[in-house]
């Protein structure tokens, strides 16, 4: 069964940073094009970066610029760089496939920012 498991957030002040980081034992990232995704309280979850098979990366305006999509193959690990962060990016943030598997959801990663 495929569970990912999400870490890296927590609680930062307005311009700060945070990585967020994203495994998964049966599911072989390089392979795959992997997604961020992130859920404001009382929204939808939206898709906020991607990285395909060849390493391209593509983001929503709203993040273009300030996040970074990586990932390392050899730890089978995807990474989401967050840098200049804002109230308005506090949400809690998700791994999946692009598109995403309903059933490979995992709890996802808390991230809130103080203005």
């Amino acid at each position: 069964q495929v569970q990912l498991v999400e870490s890296g957030g927590g609680l930062v002040q307005t311009g700060g940073s945070l990585r967020l980081s994203c495994t998964h034992s049966g599911l072989v990232f390089s392979v795959n094009t992997m997604g961020w995704y992130r859920q404001p309280p009382g929204k939808e979850r939206e898709l906020i970066a991607r990285i395909f098979r060849s390493g391209l990366t593509e983001y929503a305006d709203s993040v273009k610029g300030r996040f970074t999509i990586s990932r390392d193959s050899a730890e089978n690990t995807l990474f989401l760089q967050m840098d200049t962060l804002k109230p308005e990016d506090a949400a809690v943030y998700y791994c999946n496939l692009s598109p995403p598997i309903r059933t490979y959801w995992g709890q996802g990663t808390q991230v809130t920012v103080s203005s």
